[in-house]
């Protein structure tokens, strides 16, 4: 089947296209209720998903931001649920400030300790990630049960993140990870619902590195 069209883009270059992008975001997203620090994650979870309904159901914790670009700016680790964010997080970003994305998922000692406990390595993985990661930048897209894990480490005063960015996706226990990390005191991005995913994940992080740079 051949198709056919008429249609030619308004423009080639990567620059421009995420420039009008961002445009068209701003013009169709209209008034809303996120600070002026918190629209550039808002504006790029969009971009990456395109995706209005999902943009607006974000919640913020009201440090989160300065957390996250603290935490960048510090060279803290970032921590990935699944290797799809940790392979569209911008590495050189942070590698300016010592930073780097680290996924234990598939690491050894996790397969084999989740085999052991018959449990999911995405919770061995958060076990193992609070021991190598204090003060880092978790970003989970993909896992839910790795979220509620975390929280639970948290809880237990185990685990002390600089920064939540929970977005898993999903029907099981996807939107109640995330209002229960919404009941945290710690910083955290999160959306209400079962939407969201590794891309939403890694423009949030990616968001933060940018603002991070701006600092100078």
């Amino acid at each position: 089947m051949n198709f056919h069209t008429d249609f030619t883009p308004l423009t080639v270059q990567p620059q421009e296209i995420e420039g009008k992008s961002f445009e068209m975001i701003t013009e169709e997203l209209g008034t809303h209720p996120f600070t002026e620090e918190q629209y550039p994650v808002v504006q790029r979870v969009i971009h990456a998903s395109a995706d209005f309904e999902l943009g607006r159901s974000l919640v913020f914790h009201p440090e989160a931001i300065e957390a996250g670009i603290r935490a960048i700016r510090e060279g803290r680790k970032v921590v990935a649920d699944v290797q799809m964010v940790q392979v569209g997080i911008s590495k050189p970003r942070l590698e300016k400030f010592g930073g780097s994305v680290h996924v234990y998922i598939s690491d050894r000692d996790v397969m084999e300790e989740a085999k052991r406990l018959n449990t999911t390595r995405a919770i061995i993985s958060m076990r193992k990630a609070v021991k190598e990661a204090d003060g880092g930048i978790f970003a989970i897209g993909n896992a839910p049960t790795a979220l509620l894990e975390l929280i639970r480490l948290v809880k237990e005063g185990q685990a002390r993140p600089g920064l939540i960015v929970g977005v898993p996706v999903g029907f099981v226990s996807a939107a109640e990870s995330k209002e229960e990390l919404a009941k945290l005191d710690i910083p955290y991005i999160t959306n209400i619902g079962r939407k969201g995913g590794s891309p939403v994940a890694v423009a949030a992080v990616n968001a933060l590195s940018i603002l991070a740079e701006k600092r100078g």
